[in-house]
């Protein structure tokens, strides 16, 4: 049986375009996996320490046969692929991909929580969302598009209207 999946990629070190294409072909090559489809690309200032390079965000729709742990598991791998070290919490880095949604589930373990926890109030994964599914709903029954406010304007640009993977 297989489960719709949302992820959230970002990259703010070395070529980050280049990090988060990477990102789009090791996700396309996942077994037990099917990409559905990629959101629009968005640049966002960071969110954590402020000494370090903007981003470069994005979004998939993805359809897995992985639990969740196991998804994971495979994503870190990815990052790692990407060169992906991780020195200190909202750091930069080469390649971060997150698990936004798992289906309809809302998971609680050691290693995940599902939804998102900051999904709701980051504008670099709200956005990207709504060009996947402008009718998405969260688990607990949040209408993404309600999420989406004029503050976004501020911190978020699109990047790239056309594919850029």
């Amino acid at each position: 049986m297989s489960t719709e999946i949302y992820l959230g990629l970002g990259a703010n070190l070395g070529q980050p375009l280049a990090q988060l294409q990477f990102a789009v072909q090791a996700l396309q090559a996942l077994s037990h996996c099917k990409l559905l489809a990629v959101s629009r690309l968005y640049g966002s200032k960071p969110v954590g320490p402020a000494n370090q390079p903007d981003y470069l965000n994005a979004a998939v729709r993805m359809q897995t046969q992985w639990d969740a742990e196991t998804l994971l598991d495979n994503l870190q791998d990815i990052e790692q692929a990407a060169g992906r070290v991780r020195l200190e919490r909202w750091g930069a880095r080469t390649l971060d991909i997150d698990i936004l949604l798992y289906g309809n589930q809302e998971i609680h373990s050691p290693r995940l929580t599902i939804p998102h926890v900051e999904l709701c109030q980051r504008h670099f994964v709200v956005l990207p969302l709504l060009d996947l599914c402008p009718e998405l709903t969260l688990p607990n029954g949040i209408k993404v598009a309600s999420l989406a406010t004029a503050q976004f304007n501020d911190d978020i640009h699109l990047q790239a209207h056309k594919p850029w993977w």
